[in-house]
């Protein structure tokens, strides 16, 4: 029904261990977040009455319901941009246009079948979240509002993902684009809520975000209108999700092949010929152009080595990066802003939420942007030409490296300069400001190597990148979501220490099993079951608000080491997962 493409991915995807070990492992965080907290409410307080456990049900459905919302939406859609774009690099979508499927197949047989792991996955925790009702303050009505919510979410996130695949030539501008404009959609339906006198109706089918919060409250059960909301939200999803795939459809022989795929003239045969294009009126002799040393950085720099639409990346970025500027500038205006920060349990200082916004859209696309470096080589067949020449393994790592650094120049230096606003308008302290901004910078070389690593690690690139990004969200969401639930059922911490430990030490395990399992080393397990409570201890005293110089240093140590311990196995040799790997990825 859906095409040859979907047929093929259907037929593989049960035979492939690794979609059973997702499914799993999936299910396995989930149940572990629900027993983390199970075990910090019973150490506090027993759940000894009926409401104490409807009350713990209800608490744990309100976190484990937008947890899932973020991360199934975000593997739909960067999984989506990512497999489109690697099928370009590796010149295989060329051949599918070639053949006689028409455009509905190839773009929604290519949906579908980036789809059936986020899909699947959402209905594997579907009995784990019917598990919650038995508990109580929770009813099967809002299980099944929220998995609708979260089922159109994906398959919109997924669209934009394929159709921007589509659209956009090298991987990192896919993925780049396809997280903007869906935060950007995001934004702009905030903005239109907020400024516009809307009834609940519009104001539910326009946020997700709202849309899933009414869909898990009782009221939603309860009210006509909250209801009507969250169906009109399902509805005007899909409809968004079709047009766009339309459009694709339309589009894909259009946009495919690309202008960068260009083909050459025939080389002359006779003397005539060879006159005849050596005339001034049919080509211009260039000048040559002076490489420097390092030819790898060279390129990075002086070439547009991920395509010349980087531009729109970064112009996406800038308006991104206004919409959160035009935030704090609010909330300088009407005061908010210069408020005191609040102890632990109460409200942050108003500009964090967007400035740490800023700080993550800008780590994730530095991120997408270093694994594409080493990928976009290794699809284009370049990188086993590079092995092969004198170039040393310094050269590459830290051409690449610097490489990255310079093209994403805009997405470092635009939120370094918000501080430096923030700190001359009062907002924060100047010694503050410095701290935040070293901090940031190591954490910009932080997600570069770790996308080098993963590029020069993982044989695919959608693999690459889903581990790469990975780890940067386990890092800046789940160490958030392990201090939520210590946070939320206060009590003794000693009581709290044992589930505190097994989140940790499980999220160490998994950082170690995407960093180091190819080449394990010493230094890679040890900053993998230290780099997670580092940052938890930063974040803690930045939430204390005590001593700012102690969340510089723990993050300076922590993922100073992390950077030294990537690094130096990349600069003693070339090891790179070459054609062996690759045959066992495509016959896996």
């Amino acid at each position: 029904m859906i095409g040859p493409v979907f047929n093929r991915e259907a037929t593989v995807v049960p035979k492939r261990p690794k979609t059973y070990l997702a499914r799993g492992l999936y299910l396995i965080a989930l149940f572990g977040l629900l027993c983390t907290g199970y075990l910090v409410l019973d150490g506090s307080r027993s759940l000894a009455t009926v409401s104490d456990s409807a009350r713990f049900g209800g608490w744990m459905f309100l976190l484990l319901a937008p947890l899932q919302l973020l991360v199934l939406s975000s593997l739909a859609a960067v999984g989506s941009a990512a497999s489109v774009a690697q099928e370009k690099d590796r010149r295989t979508l060329l051949l599918l246009l070639m053949t006689r499927l028409s455009g509905f197949e190839v773009v929604v047989g290519k949906l579908a079948a980036t789809l059936l792991g986020p899909l699947a996955m959402l209905l594997a925790a579907l009995p784990l979240f019917l598990v919650l009702p038995l508990l109580g303050g929770v009813s099967p009505r809002q299980v099944f509002s929220v998995f609708l919510v979260t089922a159109a979410t994906v398959i919109f996130a997924g669209s934009i993902g394929t159709v921007v695949g589509l659209w956009r030539e090298k991987t990192f501008q896919a993925i780049a684009l396809t997280v903007l404009i869906l935060l950007m959609l995001l934004g702009a339906g905030e903005i239109a809520i907020g400024s516009l006198n809307l009834p609940e109706v519009l104001v539910l089918a326009l946020s997700p975000v709202r849309a899933l919060a009414a869909a898990a409250s009782p009221l939603g059960s309860l009210s006509p209108q909250t209801s009507l909301g969250v169906w009109s939200f399902t509805a005007a999803t899909l409809i968004a999700s079709v047009a766009v795939l339309a459009v694709g459809v339309a589009r894909v022989r259009v946009w495919n092949p690309s202008r960068e795929v260009r083909l050459k003239a025939p080389e002359p045969e006779t003397s005539e010929e060879m006159e005849t294009q050596q005339t001034p009126s049919s080509w211009k002799v260039r000048a040559p152009r002076q490489v420097w040393k390092n030819p790898i950085l060279w390129r990075e720099v002086r070439t547009w080595a991920y395509g010349r639409k980087v531009v729109v990346i970064r112009f996406a970025f800038g308006l991104l990066f206004l919409l959160g500027a035009a935030v704090i500038y609010g909330q300088m205006q009407n005061g908010t802003a210069y408020e005191p920060a609040a102890r632990i349990g109460r409200a942050l200082p108003a500009a964090t939420l967007p400035v740490a916004a800023i700080g993550v859209v800008s780590l994730v696309l530095i991120n997408a942007l270093a694994v594409n470096a080493v990928t976009g080589e290794r699809d284009g067949l370049a990188l086993d030409l590079l092995l092969v020449t004198d170039l040393s393994p310094r050269e590459f790592v830290f051409g690449k490296l610097l490489g990255v650094l310079y093209v994403g120049k805009e997405m470092i230096l635009l939120p370094l300069a918000l501080l430096l606003f923030l700190a001359v308008n009062g907002v924060m302290t100047y010694e503050n400001m410095v701290y935040a901004m070293l901090g940031a910078a190591i954490l910009y070389v932080f997600v570069s190597m770790l996308g080098i690593h993963a590029g020069l690690n993982y044989v695919a690139g959608r693999t690459a990148t889903l581990a790469s990004l990975g780890t940067v969200f386990f890092l800046c969401v789940g160490i958030a979501i392990c201090m939520t639930i210590m946070v939320s059922f206060r009590g003794a911490f000693q009581l709290q220490l044992a589930p505190f430990l097994v989140m940790i030490l499980g999220g160490g395990a998994a950082l170690f099993a995407s960093l180091g399992w190819r080449n394990p080393s010493s230094a890679i397990f040890l900053a993998s079951f230290t780099l997670p409570l580092i940052t938890f201890y930063s974040i803690t005293q930045f939430l204390l608000q005590t001593d700012h110089l102690f969340v510089f240093f723990s993050m300076a140590v922590g993922y100073g080491f992390t950077i030294a311990a990537l690094m130096i196995p990349a600069l003693s040799e070339f090891d790179v997962s070459l054609e062996r790997d690759r045959g066992a990825e495509g016959n896996g």
